[in-house]
């Protein structure tokens, strides 16, 4: 644990979110050093009850939600909104991951709540934003990358599209930003001793993830295809190849000197070298040369290469990984409601000279 003093000691934040984007910010404030109290409705938030279950909650809302405390209210009450509002006045953040206007009818919007806390860094997460013609319209993670056109850099073939293994804008595009943006925002009251409002729409960061693709539509006015771009599938350089035992080499080997050194492990012929020449007559020879050997055979060549090779892992694997193991990434914890179990926390980039790690609980609805 560090011997410093988290740097956001003494900041309170009143956390109106649920489910993934929202919990996930103020689980870094929180790991930071804040007070987090989160705002639940009578029985609790419904991710308490997600599959699976460990101590008699949802493992993925004990992870998501250590080192936080709990305040039950039914904001469709007076006595709710009223003990809401309190929460509020004494906050110093306060995130909300309603749909735009929610907050409003409760009384609780930002025009409400700076009239008793000037102070207050108010911050809303959402799909598509507080303005424009997409505000008020349901999404989840694939409809934001979805209508971004940032899937369409790589979707996979079209009789057998793939659904990407990360939710890139709930926490790329909602959880970094809201971060970012708070901490911005604390400094700037800092200077001014004014609070701010943030909207964060989670659709909006799609943008910043398709930089190599705008950046060819703007200078030549062609749209890419899918996997034409050399990081989403266009280039021999960067692919994933199966091995003859079913494991996946991953291979990244983009600049000459990694690609060289890639060609020379495998025996790549010369004529196929060139990449630019045919890149799929080389695709397909790389193929049928990695299918050719186990994974085992490869994994040493590759290193001792260092050619930005590497094996795909397992996430079973990777956690008992050395070098994962040895960055403390799994050193923090969460502690069961008797305190006799624990299970890892989630590891979030928050630097370790700022972070309270140690064995926290999750928040209990009372």
């Amino acid at each position: 644990m560090s011997t410093h003093e988290p740097p956001l000691k003494g900041i309170l934040v009143a956390d109106f979110t649920t489910l993934l984007p929202g919990p996930v910010a103020t689980l870094m404030l929180a790991e930071a050093g804040a007070e987090v109290i989160k705002v639940e409705k009578p029985g609790g938030e419904d991710m308490r009850a997600y599959p699976p279950q460990w101590d008699g909650v949802s493992a993925a809302f004990a992870m998501l939600n250590r080192g936080k405390g709990s305040l039950v209210v039914d904001l469709r009450t007076d006595e709710g909104r009223m003990a809401a509002r309190e929460l509020a006045a004494r906050a110093d953040v306060l995130v909300e991951q309603f749909r735009p206007g929610v907050m409003q009818k409760h009384g609780l919007g930002y025009d409400e709540l700076i009239k008793l806390n000037p102070k207050l860094i108010y911050c809303s997460i959402t799909g598509y934003g507080q303005s424009g013609p997409k505000r008020d319209e349901a999404g989840h993670d694939l409809n934001y990358i979805g209508s971004t056109g940032l899937l369409s850099l790589a979707p996979g073939p079209l009789d057998n599209p793939v659904v990407p293994p990360a939710l890139i804008a709930d926490i790329a595009g909602g959880t970094f930003p809201a971060v970012q943006n708070i901490l911005l925002a604390l400094i700037a009251r800092g200077k001014t001793g004014k609070g701010t409002y943030i909207d964060i729409a989670m659709a909006d960061a799609m943008f910043t993830f398709a930089w190599m693709a705008l950046a060819t539509l703007h200078a030549t006015g062609k749209q890419t295809g899918p996997a034409s771009l050399s990081t989403t599938g266009g280039s021999p350089r960067y692919q994933i190849y199966p091995a003859k035992d079913g494991k996946l080499v991953c291979c990244g080997a983009l600049e000459q000197k990694f690609w060289m050194a890639f060609c020379g492990v495998i025996g790549l012929p010369q004529e196929l070298t060139n990449d630019f020449k045919n890149p799929s007559a080389t695709k397909q020879a790389i193929r049928e040369i990695i299918a050719s050997e186990t994974a085992a055979h490869w994994k040493p060549k590759f290193a001792a290469a260092d050619c930005c090779v590497t094996i795909m892992a397992t996430l079973e694997e990777a956690l008992a990984d050395e070098h994962f193991v040895k960055r403390g990434l799994f050193a923090a914890q969460i502690s069961s409601s008797a305190g006799d179990k624990q299970m890892p926390a989630l590891p979030v980039p928050i630097a370790p000279e700022f972070r309270a790690l140690g064995t926290r609980s999750y928040p209990r609805v009372k």
